[in-house]
């Protein structure tokens, strides 16, 4: 046991002598300890601070154990609470857990079993609390807030999304690849009233198109070759919850008319069954195909279209949201720099230029990848230019004529050396045009030839 953080255990007992024993051999054990005499006080002594657990004995003269367990559960619930009783039965043990105590004992104790139930006790109660701010940090991600983007698109994109999360109508997300279709799918589903019910992803364009239906239906045993035992699909599996089918626009014409079924009638059939089978789920769909077009050529069913499309919304491309490359490149720098356990400050005057003149071909995805690898190869505090791709930085010098700046000149450099690497530099720009060279440098002919034979230049 660690004493480093030791964990609060308040006991609570009125036999002064048999408090005393339970303070002295906790201690013992490395926590930390409070003690009181009664039931009341308990419930006033939690409100007062904070405990990791609770040992507690039943009858006490002034507030019950079972009564102050009820008061404390009601302040704080996630208390672990041990119940201690000299009374065991049955009845006793399943009113004491009903009323919401994590396990009794019996006195007298047997402190070897105390002591594993205390540990246990405050394990379950870690855990929980872990597992809740897992939750918590992975709901946040979805929470409408916290979508990252300043600009108008973005901010038009998140009003829909309110207003369309806590419906039940089937949406349609359109946008080129890298957009973040996946991610607003999850956030209209975290926002609806299924969020407490599954949320199961399918691309469609991943999976062949003789074994999609399976997957999405499920499959009745010897249904075909390698159907060894009943499966069922992906729509049961998202009962009561949502489905999102990403990339719809790949799916071809037989299975379009079975997900036009389910989206009408809300009813289902496994691959090879007869049974038809009933399935509440609410359906959203994306692509970054253009499906308007698609059902002008009869390339895409236009019932299906007209049923999904009972409300569409589209993600814009990065470089239609000017505004948002710096702020997403700030998130992806803290996210990878904490991932990568890396000291980053931010980015270079330069390298920031670059990352808002980029057209992003690859959206936000490709983004993300970017500065994943530049903390990655990160040496120093600050992303510079050097850290970015050649698709990025050569994008940029075509735009601005940027080249590299040169090393820089240390002070004590002789004049000499630098006037003369001053001289080669520009003969070379030049093409060897001395003419040109003198021109550039703003001497005439005559003094460039002095200077190039002094310098040993031919």
């Amino acid at each position: 046991m660690t004493t480093q953080n030791p964990a609060h255990i308040l006991i609570v007992d009125d036999d002064p002598n048999h408090l005393k024993t339970l303070q002295t051999i906790v201690r013992g054990w490395g926590y930390e300890v409070t003690v009181v005499d009664d039931g009341a006080k308990a419930v006033e002594s939690v409100k007062a601070r904070p405990f990791a657990l609770i040992l507690m004995d039943v009858r006490m003269a002034q507030m019950s154990g079972i009564e102050a367990l009820l008061l404390i559960k009601q302040y704080n619930p996630a208390i672990p609470i041990l119940i201690m009783t000299a009374y065991s039965s049955v009845d006793s043990a399943v009113e004491v857990l009903k009323a919401g105590a994590y396990d009794y004992l019996i006195k007298p104790l047997d402190f070897e079993a105390l002591k594993i139930s205390l540990v246990r006790a405050l394990e379950h109660s870690g855990l929980k609390a872990e597992i809740a701010a897992l939750k918590s940090k992975q709901g946040a991600e979805y929470e409408l807030e916290n979508i990252i983007g300043k600009s108008s698109p973005m901010r038009k994109l998140v009003e829909m999304l309110a207003m369309v999360a806590p419906s039940e109508a089937t949406v349609l997300i359109t946008g080129e690849s890298g957009t973040g279709k996946e991610l607003i799918a999850k956030s209209i589903h975290h926002n609806s009233r299924r969020k407490d019910h599954p949320l199961v992803v399918v691309n469609c364009a991943a999976i062949t198109e003789t074994l999609l239906e399976s997957e999405l239906f499920g499959h009745e045993k010897g249904s075909f070759t390698g159907a060894d035992k009943r499966r069922e699909g992906r729509f049961m599996q998202a009962d009561k919850g949502t489905i999102f089918l990403d990339e719809i626009g790949e799916t071809s014409a037989a299975m379009q008319a079975k997900l036009l079924r389910v989206i009408q009638e809300r009813e289902i059939q496994r691959v090879g069954g007869e049974e038809t089978l009933s399935v509440d789920v609410r359906i959203l769909a994306a692509t970054n195909l253009n499906l308007e077009v698609d059902v002008k050529i009869g390339k895409f069913g236009d019932d299906l279209f007209y049923r999904m499309n009972v409300v569409t919304l589209r993600i814009s491309p990065l470089r239609e949201r000017q505004d948002d490359p710096p702020l997403l490149a700030q998130h992806f720098l803290e996210k990878y720099a904490k991932k990568n356990h890396k000291q980053v400050k931010g980015f270079s005057p330069l390298a920031m230029d670059m990352l808002l003149k980029y057209a992003w071909p690859g959206n936000v995805r490709e983004l993300e990848n970017v500065i994943e690898r530049a903390v990655i190869l990160l040496p120093d505090e600050h992303i510079t230019e050097k850290e970015l791709p050649v698709t990025i930085t050569s994008s940029y010098a075509e735009k601005s004529e940027w080249v590299a700046p040169p090393p820089p000149v240390a002070a004590n450099r002789p004049l000499e050396e630098v006037e003369k690497e001053a001289i080669l530099a520009t003969l070379n720009d030049s093409g060897g045009n001395k003419s040109e060279t003198a021109r550039r440098l703003a001497i005439n002919r005559k003094t460039l030839h002095k200077k190039l034979k002094d310098y040993g230049i031919g």
